[in-house]
């Protein structure tokens, strides 16, 4: 009996063995049984004190003065071999040819892939992986990079703490259509349904890029998705990248997170992962904090107006000091061209007329005055 009760052990505890499934081989989702809340219990490294993403805030950060602007290798070289796009079920991945990489770091990284992150309310609701002094952004593009100098592929660099190097792109909507996204966009209809897949026209990656690729934010932290393996050097860009509400709402709205055969179909919608905690991990700024400090609306509104009324006092101010100006200098040239009084200007001719009047009674007098008598001789 003992000997028949340990084998029956041995075979159920066998029977677990080969029927639990591999990490690799669980259906994570963002929401529901297996969602990020739950990670963690499935995908022990979602649990690290080193987790992306994270929460930015620029005054918090260390200026860096050795971080240099990134440089891309290859992404303009895109040759005519088109690129490969595919529904993983959780975003679109648009595989990167072997020949594009990424200068400016300790080793050389070689892309593989870039995918896409976004949410489901439209503008200004998120979608966005990173935030930056509490601002989320409407989607978020990440190019992916291991590195080639230590490892051979990317499997075995995605293990690793200094393994994988990461661009993201923050991204916002504005008025115009942003031309170089459509390269992705015009084509998600392709690939609705979670594993299908299409070839698209190759095209210049850098132009997904921010046009300042000097101006970042760097942290050592991990993959937004299971795994979570801690193995990423983040570069997260300042600037920020603009495509159109049409544009977002594609994103948003025309990709299934389920199979074309499922009877159920789901929206493929706010594929990102909440931010987490720092954890006394340093962010440090390729620029001052200050001068990379970003804007809300209403502060870059209040500038305006301040310095639309600073003119305005300014105008009325050197207006008045030119009047004042001009007021005195009139009145001094109306006084110094003010004509002398007249009693001033008459007095020769009022002396002259009171000489002629002198002589004449000067001359009366004599007239009137008896001649002498002429004296007699004895």
């Amino acid at each position: 009996m003992d000997s028949l009760g340990l084998c029956i052990l041995l075979m159920v505890l066998c029977f677990q063995w080969t029927t639990a499934p591999a990490a690799e081989e669980i259906t994570w989702t963002y929401t529901g049984l297996v969602g990020q809340t739950e990670w963690s219990e499935y995908f022990p490294d979602c649990a690290g004190n080193a987790q992306s993403p994270v929460e930015v805030v620029t005054t918090q950060t260390k200026y860096d003065p050795s971080l240099l602007p990134l440089t891309p290798l290859g992404y303009s070289q895109h040759g005519n071999k088109p690129f490969a796009m595919y529904n993983n079920g959780h975003t679109a991945v648009i595989e990167l040819p072997e020949w594009m990489g990424l200068g400016g770091l300790p080793w050389l990284y070689t892309a593989v892939q870039m995918h896409l992150h976004w949410g489901s309310g439209g503008p200004s609701h998120g979608g966005g992986e990173h935030t930056v002094n509490e601002m989320s952004a409407d989607a978020e593009l990440h190019v992916v990079h291991y590195n080639s100098e230590l490892y051979p592929n990317m499997s075995k660099a995605m293990t690793q703490s200094d393994g994988l190097a990461v661009l993201g792109i923050l991204i916002v909507t504005g008025e115009e259509t942003n031309l170089a996204f459509n390269n992705i966009l015009n084509y998600l209809g392709r690939i609705r349904h979670a594993d299908q897949k299409v070839f698209i026209p190759a095209f210049d990656v850098q132009t997904l890029l921010p046009e300042d690729l000097g101006r970042y934010f760097r942290y050592n932290g991990s993959l937004t998705t299971p795994p979570c393996h801690q193995s990423v050097t983040w570069t997260l860009f300042n600037e920020r990248i603009q495509i159109s509400p049409a544009q977002l709402l594609k994103l948003e709205t025309i990709l299934y997170s389920s199979k074309a055969e499922d009877p159920d179909r789901m929206l493929l919608q706010d594929n990102y992962r909440t931010t987490q905690p720092l954890n006394h991990r340093v962010v440090f700024a390729s620029f001052s904090a200050e001068s990379g400090r970003e804007l809300t609306s209403g502060e870059v509104t209040a500038i305006v107006i301040g310095v639309m009324c600073g003119c305005v006092g300014l105008a009325v101010i050197i207006r008045f000091i030119v009047k004042t100006i001009r007021s005195t200098s009139s009145w001094d040239v109306l006084h110094s061209s003010r004509p002398a009084p007249m009693s001033r200007m008459k007095e020769p001719e009022e002396e002259k007329k009171q000489d002629m009047a002198l002589n004449s009674t000067c001359e009366a007098g004599k007239k009137e005055e008896p001649s002498p008598s002429p004296q007699r001789d004895p």
